[in-house]
């Protein structure tokens, strides 16, 4: 899901956040990044020491934060952690998220999500994926999205011009692209991509194309 820079570099020291109050997820995830990864990890156990911890030490390139623990509720959270932490990356890290809660959590402005299932690897790949200004979300959820995109799509969702913009969405078309092709006024195709997004249950235009690919329909 691309939404800003796309290089991923390894060999930049990247400075890490983890909150989590359950100490075995959050030691096992430190000890990797510290160690194979090389990136430099502070952790916290509830929301209030997280972002104790960004006032007095400055923003982190990303910072992780369980979902449940104490402090959070909910994605209000969430957007405290944004707001402190000056621009850079603040995720989620959780068990299943039901598609409600995914929703809150990345319209709340969420660079992604992060399963506790995930890979000690994976996750210092999702991190650095982050911080290239990526929006991250593991596959399964994507395909949980798919299915539900699907349902939509088999209801007949998604109108003539729609599909019509999604195709060219999938040639890497832009808005002012595909507004000169349709012979549209930019914001009406605008309108078009946010309405694709919203019914097939993708972040971006990117991830809509990826749905729509998984789907059959482009």
């Amino acid at each position: 899901m691309m939404q800003g820079r796309t290089e991923i570099d390894e060999k930049v020291t990247l400075r890490v956040l983890i909150a989590d109050d359950h100490e075995m997820v959050l030691d096992m995830f430190a000890m990797y990044l510290t160690r194979a990864a090389g990136m430099e990890v502070t952790t916290a156990k509830s929301l209030d020491e997280a972002v104790d911890i960004i006032v007095a030490e400055g923003p982190f390139d990303v910072v992780l934060l369980d979902l449940n623990m104490p402090g959070m509720n909910g994605v209000i959270g969430l957007k405290r952690a944004i707001k402190q932490n000056g621009g850079n990356p603040v995720a989620i890290i959780t068990g299943t998220p039901t598609p409600r809660m995914l929703d809150e959590i990345m319209n709340a402005g969420s660079s992604g999500i992060v399963l506790k299932t995930t890979a000690a690897r994976s996750l210092a790949n999702a991190i650095r994926f982050m911080h290239s200004g990526e929006q991250y979300m593991p596959l399964e959820l994507m395909r949980g999205s798919a299915q539900a995109a699907s349902r939509n799509v088999r209801n007949g969702n998604l109108s003539d011009k729609e599909m019509t913009v999604l195709s060219y969405l999938a040639e890497g078309k832009q808005n002012k692209e595909i507004a000169n092709e349709l012979q549209l006024a930019e914001p009406t195709v605008k309108m078009h991509v946010t309405a694709i997004c919203r019914k097939l249950g993708a972040q971006n235009r990117t991830q809509a194309v990826i749905m729509a690919r998984d789907l059959g329909l482009v």
